[in-house]
C-alpha cells in the first residue's frame, strides 16, 4: 500500500469516527430524556399522539442501536442498528411534519438523519478499503 492510499484511508477513517461520534452523541442525548421519562420528553410524545409508556422503550432502543454501531465485529447487527436509527428518526420527522410543527422542531430529526446516513456511508467506504488477507 503506498503512502497516498494510506493517507486517504486514515483521513476517511478519521472522518468516519468524527461523524459516528457526533451521531452517537446526538442519539444518546436524545435517549437520556426518554430513559428517565423526562416530563418534556413525555409532553413531546403526547403531542405526537404516542403513549408515554413508549418513552423508556425508545430510549433503550436508541442506546442499544448506538452500542451495536460502535461494537466491532458484528456487521449484521450493525446494519440492523443503522436501520433502526433511521426508522426512529424518519418516524419522528414524519410525525412532526404531519402535525404541522415548525422547522425549529423537526430540524433535529433531519440533523440526526444526516449524521446516521453519513456514518453509515463512511462505514461502508471504510469496510471496502480494509486490505483483504
Amino acid at each position: 500500500m503506498n503512502a497516498t492510499t494510506q493517507m486517504r484511508m486514515n483521513g476517511q477513517s478519521r472522518l468516519y469516527w468524527v461523524v459516528t461520534g457526533l451521531m452517537s452523541t446526538f442519539m444518546l442525548m436524545a435517549a437520556i430524556p426518554d430513559l428517565v421519562e423526562n416530563a418534556q420528553a413525555a409532553a413531546v410524545f403526547t403531542h405526537l399522539g404516542y403513549p408515554a409508556y413508549l418513552l423508556r422503550f425508545m430510549g433503550t432502543a436508541k442506546v442499544l442501536g448506538v452500542a451495536a454501531v460502535l461494537v466491532p465485529g458484528l456487521p449484521r447487527l450493525r446494519e440492523w442498528a443503522y436501520a433502526g436509527l433511521v426508522f426512529d428518526l424518519t418516524g419522528a420527522l414524519y410525525s412532526h411534519l404531519s402535525l404541522g410543527d415548525p422547522a425549529s422542531i423537526w430540524i433535529f430529526a433531519v440533523f440526526g438523519l444526516v449524521l446516521v446516513t453519513g456514518s453509515y456511508l463512511l462505514q461502508q467506504d471504510e469496510r471496502k478499503q480494509v486490505p483483504q488477507r
